[in-house]
């Protein structure tokens, strides 16, 4: 394998780890440029909306109702019985680090909780609120 070879892998390898890694100020980034597409008014996320929202039921179920009241500390599917790592990031460094996670929960839990997706808006007020807890 040649020098050029070599760097273009490693360079291959670094971009591919660094696209996979991610905060969750990134997140909110994102989700922050989405909203202000969605809405023109957009005025910035919230931890007290995020936090209702958290906790609202949304017909049969809330986002607490699987992920406690205290998203710091570990929930359980209301279904399966499983158990759920906590939520917020102070608790559980693992939650929003990867951007497909974060897609694959916040689509399939939303369509489960509101039968729909969650706004760009929805998706940054519950995360400023999750970023609000202290573990």
């Amino acid at each position: 394998m040649t020098k050029t070879q070599l760097f273009c892998l490693l360079a291959l390898a670094s971009a591919t780890t660094l696209a996979h890694a991610a905060q969750p100020q990134d997140f909110l980034a994102d989700f922050q440029q989405t909203a202000r597409q969605e809405n023109p008014q957009f005025a910035g996320f919230d931890a007290g909306r995020g936090a209702q929202f958290f906790s609202r039921r949304h017909g049969d179920w809330s986002c607490s109702t699987c992920h406690t009241d205290k998203p710091t500390q570990p929930g359980k599917h209301a279904v399966t019985d499983k158990t759920i790592a906590p939520l917020a990031p102070a608790a559980n460094p693992e939650r929003f680090a990867d951007p497909r996670k974060v897609a694959k929960w916040f689509k399939r839990n939303c369509n489960d909780v509101l039968k729909r997706e969650c706004s760009a808006a929805e998706k940054g007020d519950v995360l400023t609120y999750l970023l609000s807890l202290k573990s």
